[in-house]
């Protein structure tokens, strides 16, 4: 029994012995296999076989090599600018707990009256493009351009370099139309400035670069394609022709730099286009660097932009004014209001007229225009080419500087109203047949001619000075050779026909 016991143990130990050794060889097999097959022969000779051709790799690296430098160039040349707006409200005038237990005991003023402080944090980019020595022992200063709705309401400005050093900023100038500003700082060491290009030069498909600060990651560097040149619709009151790209923008990145491939700026950052809540989404804008070139010596010599002044309010016209003023496939500005007493005027500029070039420069819009007028240097003589009852005329101005309240004198905007051709949707709305000729008004401005004789908006004027006008091109052309000292109009307004007042200059 226990040598049947004695054998039986020996026969499960010699089993179990064979049945590991199989098991193992198994193993060794597959894996040697598996590592043999023609998919895993790289694993098996410990490196790929795929070589990447020298031709394309020393490109690859040759780009590398522009971007590094690219980099070395312009990162010391923009800051980051921190600033905090401060802003006071008066509170409630009263005693008790809810105020103080609430948001603390509010400053008493020598009035009586109460107030609590306000802190605003904000964040943005800098380009540094100029520096004046200091005297003596003084260190220099150093001059920094971004945009003006990074600066203009801030009450503590500091820059801080790529370096981390950061010092006290204070504001030089700004200007809301270009949405441009200008910083000054002082420091004792040599900074590089930044080295501006020609915009003018640059082409859709050209290599852009960011550099800036976005959402507060200092000395941020992105890359892409300029998308499209002379875009407008910016913000509200811009009057930049922006640079398009495709370079990731976000916010902080205002007022940094679009350099191109030599490292030279071409723009200033200022605006995305977003569907996502201001995220970057490959729709970035920038001012062109030569909008700002005029603009850098006229913040540090005067401390404010000026601007040429031709004196008309100036319209995109739609494809109904085009095709009522007889003007397709022509690119231009539409002349919809002059100010009297106006260069404008003096040099024979007039309502109606379709500004198509300045100087020999295509006008492309109203907005370029505006831009194009307000470089012109005040007593200069500018010659406008324009096209007047179908023919073309050219015509020449001398500008005058624009004062900063221009925008409010409507009195002397004549006529004062905007019309517009009797559409089919316009007289569908107002139920006119077609028999009915004239113009619809569309906007009156307050305190201009058409208000103060008592045009009102959705009038239908049907004569100027007693002359029948059935559309735009008749309009404007009685306006010019029958409207002169004084202005009346006949109007249809819902049943009612009547004669305005008239207007005497």
């Amino acid at each position: 029994m226990d040598l049947m016991k004695k054998l039986s143990s020996k026969n499960f130990f010699v089993f179990n012995l064979v049945l590991l050794g199989a098991l193992f060889g198994f193993a060794l097999a597959f894996l040697t296999f598996s590592c043999t097959q023609p998919g895993n022969k790289a694993q098996a000779q410990g490196a790929s076989t795929v070589v990447v051709p020298q031709d394309a790799l020393s490109a690859a690296e040759n780009l590398q090599t522009a971007f590094r430098a690219i980099s070395d160039k312009v990162l010391p040349s923009v800051v980051e600018l921190k600033t905090v707006s401060i802003r006071r409200q008066q509170v409630p005038n009263f005693n008790g707990i809810p105020w103080e237990f609430f948001f603390g005991r509010p400053e008493e003023r020598e009035d009586g009256n109460r107030e609590r402080e306000f802190r605003s944090q904000g964040l943005g980019s800098g380009i540094i493009v100029r520096k004046v020595n200091g005297s003596g022992s003084k260190p220099a200063t150093y001059y920094v351009l971004t945009n003006y709705h990074v600066v203009g309401d801030a009450n503590e400005i500091s820059v801080a370099l790529n370096d981390g050093a950061e010092y006290p900023a204070e504001l030089v100038g700004k200007d809301e139309r270009k949405d441009l500003a200008m910083v000054s700082f002082q420091c004792g060491d040599d900074l590089p400035l930044a080295v501006l290009g020609d915009s003018e030069s640059v082409m859709v498909g050209d290599w852009a670069i960011a550099i800036g600060n976005p959402l507060g990651f200092m000395s941020s560097m992105t890359m892409g394609i300029v998308s499209a040149v002379g875009r407008t619709g910016g913000p509200a009151g811009n009057i930049n022709d922006f640079i398009q790209t495709d370079t990731s923008i976000n916010q902080g990145n205002s007022g940094g730099a679009l350099v191109n491939i030599r490292g030279e700026v071409i723009g200033i950052n200022t605006w995305i286009a977003s569907s996502s809540g201001g995220g970057s989404v490959g729709l970035g804008f920038a001012i062109p660097i030569n909008n700002a070139k005029r603009s850098i010596d006229e913040f540090i010599n005067k401390g404010e932009i000026s601007y040429g002044w031709l004196g008309v309010s100036l319209i995109d016209p739609d494809r109904e004014v085009i095709q009522a003023l007889n003007l397709s496939g022509k690119r231009g500005a539409l002349v919809s209001q002059m100010f009297l007493g106006s260069p404008a005027e003096r040099g024979g500029i007039q309502p109606g007229d379709f500004i198509t070039a300045l100087n020999s420069r295509e006008v492309r819009g109203m907005n370029q225009l505006t831009l194009m007028v307000g470089e012109l240097q005040p007593g200069e003589r500018a010659n406008f080419q324009v096209i007047r009852d179908g023919v073309q005329r050219n015509i020449q101005v001398r500008i005058e500087t624009r004062s900063n309240n221009v925008a409010a004198e409507n009195s002397k905007l004549w006529p004062g109203v905007y019309v517009i051709p009797l559409t089919p949707s316009i007289r569908e709305s107002l139920k006119l047949d077609a028999k009915t000729e004239g113009l619809y008004v569309g906007q009156v401005i307050a305190r201009s001619p058409a208000a103060v004789v008592g045009l009102s908006r959705q009038d239908i004027i049907t004569a100027v000075n007693g002359e029948k006008v059935k559309d735009l091109a008749s309009f404007y052309k009685v306006m010019r050779e029958k409207a002169g000292r004084d202005i009346w109009f006949d109007v249809m307004r819902g049943d009612s026909t009547l004669e305005t007042p008239k207007y005497k200059r």
